[in-house]
């Protein structure tokens, strides 16, 4: 039932969950990307049609909420850039459901959902008005990521790598690899945040700072490097862990992780 003040669900639904027809990663294309960025509701949600409504199910769904929810952060930020507006919605996402459980994704019995499945989590619109720290990006170093992908620069893996994104993917990693990224604080000018590291399975991280202090007369934004290091030399598949940066109060601000270990390149011959 529905109303316009008031939403209820019945007790005994499991949810959020990822649905089985939901799109997965890792990117095909660019698997130095992480893919999906976020999930938000997308089955059997109440559609307008002409002269009646009717209960639809997909992306073009799950979209428009995504998209709401982006138009209601520049109208009370309008001073934010697209990526810190992404990074607010992804950092701020949830990763359990409303019985406070690990989100399921379905498809495969009881699997707990995981970065290929569900990005940084579940969209939280309340949460990402005030995420506390943002990711953002320069022009100029999409400028250098697009043109990476049409083949005009040489490094390319570092800019993948280095690209100041919500979120960490290293497809290929065969002993160490450094990267870095940059938070900016846009909330209380006085504000210390630690770092809570969930470490993929099998990898060693280590992060320089591990925590930040944010002062009236230091930068509000500071960059950070992180290390990862195989502790078992194997050619695997991905294991998945997360970055956060927490004030011990009101800020929480989480990126997914998602590490594959590679013993070497294989190339197929197809002459």
């Amino acid at each position: 039932m529905v109303s316009p003040a008031v939403s209820v669900v019945g007790n005994g639904v499991l949810s959020p969950r990822v649905a089985s027809f939901s799109s997965r990663g890792p990117s095909l294309l660019l698997p130095g990307i992480l893919k999906p960025d976020i999930t938000a509701p997308g089955v059997n949600i109440l559609a307008a049609v002409r002269g009646s409504y009717v209960f639809y199910s997909g992306t073009s769904m799950a979209c428009p909420h995504v998209s709401a929810v982006t138009a209601m952060l520049k109208s009370v930020h309008p001073q934010w850039s697209p990526a810190m507006i992404k990074s607010a919605i992804v950092t701020t996402a949830s990763v359990t459901d409303r019985f406070g459980m690990p989100i399921q994704a379905e498809a495969v019995p009881r699997k707990l959902a995981d970065p290929f499945d569900f990005g940084g989590g579940h969209i939280d619109p309340n949460r990402a008005v005030d995420p506390g720290l943002v990711y953002d990006i320069d022009a100029r170093e999409y400028n250098k990521f697009f043109n990476c992908t049409l083949g005009y620069l040489g490094g390319c893996e570092s800019y993948y790598l280095n690209l100041n994104l919500p979120s960490i993917a290293v497809p290929d990693l065969k002993d160490r690899v450094m990267l870095r990224r940059t938070v900016t604080n846009i909330g209380p000018a006085e504000a210390t945040y630690h770092l809570v590291v969930e470490a993929p399975a099998g990898i060693d991280v280590s992060v320089e700072p591990s925590v930040i202090n944010f002062t009236q007369s230091t930068s509000k934004s500071v960059t950070f490097m992180v290390t990862f290091t195989t502790r078992q030399r194997v050619q695997g598949g991905y294991t998945f862990g997360s970055l956060t940066w927490s004030d011990g109060s009101t800020h929480s601000v989480r990126i997914p992780i998602a590490v594959r270990n590679v013993i070497q390149d294989f190339v197929a011959d197809t002459s």
